[in-house]
Formats: structure tokens, C-alpha cells, sequence
């Protein structure tokens, strides 16, 4: 197709960033951190590879994931504890922040609510910034491997993908049927996982995670917090998204208690008065 006379010019019109945060309250890292310094243990999940555990965090309290015995990244779903109704929302939270978090940024509850349920306070992988062909670590932009899309692509049914993981996790944990838990599972933070767009079609890409053992990410649990953790079946992801052959590994997650927070408090849900029009 012929281009118009002045394409180049309709390319060179600036971007405008969607939504600014330079007003947005900022957490105050320095305080989350000294109150990590010496916080406790509390207790610890090990997540096996190709599976999927829960976990509860409350508000106020850490909670870290660690990579063990090899390089392994895992899909990462949030409810509030006692409703599952407000979740994790990957869309506001990449709006927001872009779409791969790192320290200081925040992952925010679905609407109506839509507030920080979790701050990430550390991170071993902020080094690797954005390489060669626009990868980074720990995407919002993923959704999370699911048997639905490995029947349209291979048609085979693959019964180890993050969403059945996921799935089998939370029924468990509430005693819920498969059916009834699967629509809960939602689009998850990709922890560890190396990903971008590919420059010439612009399709989502993966690539061989940097985490090695001992790399974790550190999140303060803003409010009370029910998680469900899956170690992906593609291992690093390297290779393939979903693999009987990709070498796996566990993750652990840990809960931490600190001895308090100066200042913090959990943040109101939004103050956006829906009667006037939502």
C-alpha cells in the first residue's frame, strides 16, 4: 500500500504517557526496608515445579519469593484474604508502572477498590534494566500459560500450565470444586520471567530468565493478602512456555513479620463515589 506524503511525520509525533504518576502518593521505601532488616520469619512455602501452592500474608507483613536450586520463574495471583472479588489487576498496575515492575513500584486491586495491595520493597534482578531486544524481568503484560490456548495451538490438553496450577491451588485451599475455582484465577505478575515485544511484529516474547538461586523479590502486603504461587513448567522459559522436558524447579516463599512499620497503615479502598455514574 502506497504511504501517505506525510507518514513520516504522522511516526514522529511525540508519545504522551497515558496515566502520569507524578502526583501518586509514593511509598516510603526507606521505612519498609529498615522494617525488613529485622523482620522474622514466620513461615515458609516451598512451591514444586510444574505445580502451584497458596499462602496468606497479613497486611503489614513481607513476603518473599525465592528462586532455589536453579534458574525458575512462577506465575503470581493476589486476592484480598477474605474476598476474592478484589484481585490482583495486571492491566492498572502496567498502566501505571509499565510493563515490568521492579523496587518501589506497586500491584493494584481491580476496581471498585483499586488500591496497592502489595509494594515491592526489594529486588536481586533491578540491575538488569531493559537489554537489546527490549526484555526485562517480572512482566505485567503476560497473562499466564493456560490449557485452553495449548488445545488451540497443539491441540493436546497440557494439565501442568500456571492456570490449572493456579486453579488446583486455590480449590484447594478453600475447599472449593475446579469449576468454582477457575474463574478467580486471574492474569498474574510473571515473577522472575524475562519478556518483551518483539520490534518488527510486535508480539510478546520470552526469553531465558537471569534469576539464579538465591535472586528474590521482596513485597510488603499492603493489605491482607491470599496468594496462589505456580512454578512454571517452562522453567527459566528459555524455550518453551509449558514442557514436560524444561528443567524445573522449586520456588520458596516466605512470610516475614517486622516489629512494625512508623507511619504505615493500610490504604482505603478508592475514594471514587460510584453512585454518580459507575
Amino acid at each position: 500500500m502506497t504511504q501517505p506524503p506525510d507518514a513520516d511525520a504522522r511516526r514522529a509525533v511525540p508519545p504522551v504517557i497515558c496515566y502520569p504518576t507524578d502526583d501518586l502518593a509514593q511509598p516510603d521505601l526507606a521505612a519498609y526496608l529498615q522494617a525488613l532488616d529485622t523482620a522474622k520469619v514466620t513461615g515458609t512455602v516451598i512451591v514444586p515445579p510444574r505445580d502451584a501452592r497458596t499462602f496468606r500474608v497479613p497486611a503489614g507483613h513481607f513476603f518473599r519469593i525465592t528462586s532455589v536450586e536453579g534458574p525458575q520463574v512462577g506465575d503470581l495471583n493476589l486476592w484480598q484474604a477474605d474476598d476474592l472479588s478484589e484481585r490482583f489487576f495486571s492491566g492498572k498496575t502496567r498502566a501505571l508502572h509499565g510493563t515490568h515492575v521492579s523496587t518501589g513500584d506497586r500491584l493494584w486491586s481491580t476496581l471498585p477498590y483499586l488500591r496497592p495491595m502489595a509494594t515491592i520493597v526489594a529486588d536481586t534482578l533491578d540491575w538488569y534494566g531493559i537489554d537489546a531486544f527490549g526484555g526485562s524481568v517480572h512482566d505485567v503484560i503476560g497473562t499466564r500459560c493456560d490449557p485452553y490456548t495449548g488445545q488451540l495451538l497443539s491441540g493436546t490438553p497440557y494439565h501442568h500450565c500456571c492456570h490449572s496450577n493456579l486453579t488446583r491451588a486455590l480449590a484447594a485451599d478453600l475447599g472449593l470444586s475446579l469449576a468454582e475455582a477457575e474463574p478467580h484465577i486471574h492474569d498474574v505478575l510473571n515473577v522472575f520471567m524475562c519478556t518483551g515485544f518483539t520490534r518488527d511484529t510486535g508480539q510478546y516474547f520470552m526469553k531465558a530468565s537471569p534469576v539464579r538461586p538465591g535472586d528474590h523479590l521482596t513485597f510488603l502486603a499492603e493489605i491482607d493478602l491470599l496468594g496462589a504461587l505456580s512454578a512454571c513448567p517452562g522453567g527459566d522459559c528459555g524455550a518453551r512456555h509449558s514442557s514436560d522436558v524444561a528443567a524445573c524447579h522449586p520456588l520458596r516463599v516466605d512470610i516475614l513479620a517486622p516489629t512494625g512499620i512508623p507511619g504505615w497503615a493500610p490504604p482505603p479502598r478508592n475514594g471514587y463515589d460510584r453512585s454518580h455514574g459507575a
